[in-house]
């Protein structure tokens, strides 16, 4: 297709998981993002088009979309902290105004489900506002609105793997007795892909949802119950959010500004109230809040998550992402990569370890088998530039409920000691 789809928010969850799917479906795919170097992990990096930009910052908008056909507005300011909901307006404004004169035919915006008439926390409040901003502009706007979002590397189902996993008594506050209608990531980006291919839904809000209404506690017992784990719930009254918000940063990958505003937004029930989704998309088949737990972790495996450590920084990198604890550190060699090669795969000769070794891209993986804290994977990449042999190790560990959680903080140590001693192996080899 000769349709060019500008994608913002490109380091964001959403467009992960649209990006591929749009080169799928044979669109030219442009991203807007501020730093192009956190997109350069991803699998899809070198089959779109990069152009760095900020909305904060109208000047840089016009050259991202000249040309582009349509736009999926897909950004958030909630990490910045105070003051975001002004930050988000403004972007939308400065976008608005951009697309406008750049002449693009539509913008898509995924917004928040909620209704606009309950008095409702600042971030629900946001999403709702800035897509009365986007639509204030001439180019039309279908806007989407979306509760609890289920797919693996959803911040939403990533609060929910990582407190499940942890706590087999888990507390909470009354509210998570509230209402949600959670919805796949798949269905999300049916809808996001469909409305490319609906010309009537154009200027539509379309309140979307799976088939299932939950209580946020019921969302946890789901996950408990397909993991295979005895959960219990515990709500307390009166827990402020800044004590949630704090615990969630602590013990998710969830960063405690997002969590917080996050948490504030679960007061209300999030419901879809209007089915005009349904009645205009007809084709999307709705998936189950079972079955959507049951594929986001199927996908907890390391093919198949995005490296968003892979940016080229140096320094080694410790986070929490898509299910797993990551340790990730490099070094580089004055070495051939198969001198380095034959060093790690005598090192690696051990009985527990399943071992995959693909000479062609230069990559070992191994698998600790019979490991019942949790599933782990070794990986050790070479990558030459000029004399120099990169060698980086990547240790992804998802744990299985509170055993495995401990058994990450008292491993963590040893691979660093490890990753030194292999060093040493292959300087001296």
């Amino acid at each position: 297709m000769d349709k060019v789809i500008l994608v913002t928010g490109a380091t964001g969850y959403i467009a992960s998981r649209l990006i591929p799917r749009l080169l799928e479906s044979g669109y030219r795919v442009r991203c807007l993002v501020r730093d192009p170097l956190r997109l350069k992990g991803r699998g899809w990096f070198r089959h779109v088009d990069i152009f760095q930009g900020d909305a904060t910052l109208p000047a840089t908008l016009a050259p991202a979309l000249e040309g582009v056909h349509t736009a999926y507005y897909l950004i958030h300011n909630m990490s910045s902290g105070r003051g975001y909901l002004a930050r988000e307006l403004a972007c939308a404004h400065n976008f608005a105004v951009a697309a406008e004169e750049a002449g693009i035919e539509h913008i898509i915006y995924l917004g928040g489900l909620a209704d606009p008439e309950q008095h409702l926390a600042p971030h629900m409040r946001s999403r709702i506002e800035t897509g009365e901003m986007l639509r204030q502009g001439k180019v039309p706007v279908t806007e989407f609105r979306a509760g609890v979002i289920m797919g693996s590397g959803s911040i939403s189902f990533e609060m929910i793997r990582f407190m499940t996993e942890l706590f087999p008594i888990i507390p909470g506050p009354l509210w998570m007795k509230n209402k949600s209608q959670p919805i796949a990531i798949q269905n999300v980006i049916d809808y996001l892909l469909s409305a490319l291919k609906t010309p009537h839904a154009r200027g539509g809000i379309f309140e979307i949802g799976g088939p299932d209404v939950a209580t946020y506690a019921d969302m946890l017992l789901c996950y408990a119950r397909v993991r295979g784990l005895k959960r219990l719930m515990l709500l307390f009254p009166g827990i402020p959010v800044w004590l949630m918000a704090f615990g969630v940063g602590l013990m998710t990958p969830v960063p405690r500004p997002i969590a917080q505003a996050l948490i504030a937004g679960l007061s209300n029930d999030s419901t879809v109230q209007h089915n005009q989704a349904l009645r205009v998309f007809k084709d999307i088949r709705l998936i189950s809040m079972d079955e959507a737990t049951e594929y986001a972790l199927q996908r907890t495996k390391p093919t198949l998550v995005e490296r968003i450590w892979e940016d080229g920084r140096p320094g080694p990198k410790a986070l929490k992402h898509e299910g797993f604890f990551i340790n990730y550190r490099r070094m580089d060699l004055n070495i051939a990569p198969e001198n380095a090669f034959r060093v790690l795969r005598r090192v690696i000769n051990k009985p527990r370890w399943r071992v995959e070794i693909n000479e062609q891209n230069q990559r070992i993986v191994v698998r600790e088998m019979d490991l019942h804290s949790g599933d782990q994977w070794i990986e050790w990449k070479a990558d030459q530039s000029g004399v120099l042999t990169c060698i980086s190790q990547t240790v992804f560990f998802s744990p299985r409920g509170l055993p495995g959680f401990l058994y990450w903080l008292i491993l963590y140590p040893f691979h660093i000691v490890y990753m030194k001693k292999l060093e040493k192996s292959i300087r001296e080899s």
